[in-house]
């Protein structure tokens, strides 16, 4: 595997397969992604994209935003190149209403122009790859300090 050290465990969850259960019950694997934010969710049907990213950040050893709000990390770490964004980058995407979004790790090799591949927490109601249109994105970070692998 390549990539930073928070991509590999992304990759290792999407791997396990997690995804939401239907119905009261939660998957004790997003209910600890949620441990990673202030929010501190009990439900798997909570919007979850953040809490997965926060927590495979903070896995890593780098911290997070803490939030439970995709759009807390339009602002954290330090901007990178949308046009040539190291993999693993964090990119923050448009979604509904002002204060909505989504938030994922880049990966290579959208098989469409314009679009953009993303492992992701909540996509589909699962962690997941899925493609994007570019126009959605609002940022791509890294952390601030160097790589971090």
């Amino acid at each position: 595997m390549s990539g930073p050290r928070w991509l590999e465990i992304a990759r290792e969850e999407l791997e396990a397969g997690v995804a939401e259960i239907a119905g009261p019950e939660a998957n004790p694997s997003i209910l600890a992604y949620h441990q990673a934010t202030s929010l501190k969710a009990t439900s798997d049907e909570v919007p979850w994209c953040s809490a997965f990213t926060s927590w495979c950040l903070e896995r890593s050893f780098v911290t997070s935003t803490h939030s439970a709000s995709a759009r807390s990390y339009c602002q954290w770490g330090v901007s990178v190149s949308v046009v040539h964004p190291p993999e693993g980058a964090i990119v923050v995407l448009r979604r509904g209403e002002a204060w909505q979004g989504h938030v994922g790790f880049y990966l290579p090799g959208a098989s469409q122009p314009n679009h953009i591949l993303l492992l992701g927490g909540n996509q589909g109601d699962r962690v997941s790859v899925a493609e994007f249109p570019v126009d959605r994105v609002l940022s791509m970070r890294w952390p601030a300090g160097g790589d971090n692998r």
